[in-house]
């Protein structure tokens, strides 16, 4: 069985908004036989003859008349189907945002990013999920609305876009001995250490760094996120080391902790937030995404 033509349906919008084949024709940039022979196939395909002629006018027929509002409305909603999207309503928006973001992020600027879509979108959900190892299948299983972390490759399909860098700092409590003297790499050696690791590895760059200048540390604890290793610091005379906006944020807390810069040499930290192809256009989407680099005080544009 073939598909119906859905031309028909138009031609006959028009046959029923004009009352006339030269009315429809005009309409549908048609000449009057073209528009003839198209009202000739449409009363084959219904059984009906839509239109009959009632001295010089056309008049419809019950079944034509019964069929009028259901072909407007199926026409109009073809129309919108293929037109662009218009601007998401933000206010009546009910979407639940699927982000697997690092405890850098979601630590710094969880809570303002919650504030803006309460405020913009509040019968939208956010639902962070924790960062995971296996980053490009999250990402291109098209669940995932974001995936937000450290820059690493994502492969060739996925939109990826800067949000904000972020350098590596060492936190004590704040009357730890470390503060009493210079900090030098022997003396940041010196003492336990703390390493956050997913995947409970007890070295990583700060290792690397140290092993260079024919140093090493002792790692007491391994802990699986930076926010996890700031509680753990206690009043143990344990560093950590962590990126400076979590830092940061364990100060604004109250916390009775204080930074200090490494004294070794370590990479600037480039988080990005990455995206499925498909959700590139989606007007939601799109916003959700500026807000996120808003809040994380960025100002580049999406990229193609």
């Amino acid at each position: 069985m073939q598909p119906p033509d859905l031309n028909l349906l138009v031609a006959l919008d028009a046959l029923l908004e004009e009352g006339s084949v030269v009315g429809a024709a005009h309409r549908m940039n048609l000449s009057a036989p073209a528009m003839s022979r198209t009202l000739a196939r449409i009363r084959d395909v219904i059984g009906d003859p839509i239109l009959v002629k009632i001295g010089r006018r056309m008049v419809p027929t019950p079944r034509a008349l019964a069929l009028r509002d259901q072909v407007r409305d199926s026409v109009e909603s073809a129309v919108r189907l293929l037109q662009p999207e218009r601007e998401v309503d933000l206010a009546t928006l009910e979407r639940h945002f699927n982000l697997h973001a690092n405890d850098t992020f979601t630590g710094s600027f969880g809570g303002e990013l919650l504030d803006r879509v309460r405020r913009d979108a509040p019968r939208s959900v956010l639902r962070f999920q924790p960062e995971s190892d296996i980053e490009a299948h999250v990402v291109l299983d098209g669940k995932t609305d974001l995936f937000i972390s450290a820059l690493r490759p994502m492969g060739p399909d996925v939109h990826v876009q800067r949000l904000f860098t972020t350098t590596f700092v060492g936190l004590a409590r704040d009357d730890h001995p470390i503060f009493d003297d210079e900090i030098t790499p022997e003396r940041f050696a010196s003492y336990d250490h703390i390493s956050v690791s997913r995947r409970g590895r007890n070295t990583g760059p700060i290792d690397t760094a140290l092993d260079a200048l024919g140093l090493r540390r002792t790692v007491s604890m391994v802990v699986p996120s930076f926010h996890s290793g700031v509680f753990a610091l206690g009043r143990s005379d344990l560093i950590v080391g962590l990126p400076e906006h979590v830092a940061a944020t364990a100060k604004k807390l109250g916390m009775r902790v204080r930074s200090f810069e490494i004294p070794i040499p370590l990479e600037t930290i480039v988080v990005i937030q990455a995206w499925h192809p498909r959700f590139q256009s989606d007007p939601a989407h799109q916003w959700l995404r500026r807000v996120i680099r808003d809040v994380c005080g960025g100002s580049a544009s999406d990229p193609a």
